[in-house]
């Protein structure tokens, strides 16, 4: 009776360590990291509208808003003002009294989003166990990196109003119980590896 008991608390604890998964809310992890810079970089490659044609060859700057002064928040702020750069020749400055033109950028979303459908068994209740622990029978992991904004480009008072612009980036995979199967994958094909290999 005693072996059977050891034998069943050694079992969940195999399989509860075979079912964990490892996403992050911060960006230590790459794959959160590449969800975010290639879902802005979607999202500021992507602006398309004829209001920001006022922008061409002028003296820009950006004053832009998030909910916190975060990394994700300058590196899109960066990004946009390359953008600026190269497709406009808009110069960005850092001071609103050095230009002739200014876009006020709200960021509505700078981050990731992890949604799992499917049939699973929760282990929380094992001792020693993490509460989110589960056993994976068949699951549709979904793991998102989602940028969008909104701006505003004209004079004070006379501003143009952009829609809202949204970028999204993913990955998925199939959950089963001792092996997760990639279904789409976010690597670029403009890498450094294919730019050589072509």
């Amino acid at each position: 009776m005693q072996t059977k008991l050891i034998l069943i608390l050694l079992s969940c604890m195999i399989l509860g360590a075979c079912s964990t998964r490892d996403f992050q809310d911060s960006l230590n992890g790459s794959t959160s990291q590449r969800l975010m810079t290639h879902s802005i970089d979607d999202l500021v490659s992507g602006l398309s509208d004829p209001y920001l044609d006022q922008l061409k060859n002028k003296k820009v700057f950006l004053n832009s808003y998030f909910l916190s002064d975060s990394t994700l928040k300058n590196y899109a702020d960066q990004r946009l003002s390359i953008e600026l750069a190269g497709r406009f020749g808009a110069e960005v400055v850092k001071a609103q009294a050095d230009s002739e033109s200014v876009m006020t950028v709200f960021y509505t979303s700078l981050g990731t989003d992890i949604d799992s459908f499917g049939i699973s068994i929760p282990l929380g209740y094992v001792p020693g166990v993490d509460n989110s622990t589960k056993l994976n029978i068949i699951t549709l992991e979904k793991f998102h990196g989602i940028s969008e904004l909104y701006y505003y480009i004209g004079k004070t008072g006379h501003e143009h109003r952009s829609k809202v612009i949204q970028a999204k980036v993913k990955t998925d995979a199939l959950g089963l119980p001792f092996i997760t199967i990639p279904l789409s994958n976010i690597d670029r094909h403009d890498t450094f590896m294919t730019q050589f290999t072509e």
